[in-house]
């Protein structure tokens, strides 16, 4: 015996949430570029790779300096990062609101200004990275 047909009710349809468009990074600022290749190519044992479309450096597979949209950054240690963040200007990297990257920290620009400042902290940077667990490569 057929089943019964039951009256449509109209419920209403479920939507999808959409997506938010990719975010569309804003490219490094040319004398930016410069300083930063100029600076780590001073730099030995590291390789120079790209992130997301930035000039990065890495140590044993671990990133210490890259550049990001209009800032560079560095990856200290909370000993060094406590003190960095004193300086004017320097605060915690945030690529996208609310994300942090926690050992990351965006050069202020008196440091930028400062070739010997600022590699005393790509030093210091790369130095930390040397001591973390290398990174198995990518393939």
């Amino acid at each position: 015996m057929p089943s019964p047909t039951r009256a449509k009710t109209s419920k209403p349809r479920t939507t999808r949430a959409k997506k938010a468009a990719p975010h569309k990074w804003q490219q490094a600022q040319p004398e930016l570029v410069e300083l930063f290749l100029a600076t780590t190519g001073e730099l030995t044992n590291i390789e120079p790779r790209k992130m997301f479309g930035y000039p990065c450096a890495f140590v044993h597979g671990n990133m210490f300096t890259g550049l990001h949209e209009a800032g560079m950054i560095i990856r200290l240690p909370e000993s060094d990062r406590t003190e960095f963040l004193k300086l004017k200007g320097a605060h915690v990297f945030e690529p996208m609101p609310g994300r942090f990257m926690r050992e990351y920290v965006v050069v202020p620009a008196q440091v930028l200004k400062v070739r010997s400042e600022l590699r005393r902290w790509l030093d210091r940077s790369q130095r930390y990275a040397a001591t973390l667990p290398p990174k198995a490569k990518s393939r």
